[in-house]
């Protein structure tokens, strides 16, 4: 794959939730929330400030990031789906 997202966005992989419940039920895809976590496939250069420099995106490609429910743009590159996110919608970085 060989895409470059622009500007301050970064294209993430979502990570999905377990599909049953602590107590052993599964949970059908309706009643499945949207994943909030992924993996950071690929960043952008960064956004440009007032003054014309670039502002780098705090995350780097392979960090796993929590973001903002209802942000991104959902596409689907060689059959995998992906997601664009700009860097203010990225909540966090998840350390280990």
């Amino acid at each position: 794959m060989n895409f470059k997202p622009l500007g301050g966005r970064a294209l993430v992989k979502l990570i999905e939730r377990e599909q049953t419940t602590a107590s052993g039920i599964v949970l059908p895809d309706t009643a499945k929330e949207k994943p909030q976590t992924a993996e950071v496939v690929a960043v952008g250069e960064g956004k440009l400030d007032d003054s014309g420099k670039r502002v780098a995106v705090e995350v780097k490609q392979g960090d796993v990031i929590v973001f903002a429910k209802y942000s991104g743009t959902e596409i689907s590159l060689e059959g995998t789906d992906y997601m664009i996110l700009d860097s203010d919608d990225i909540l966090g970085v998840v350390e280990s």
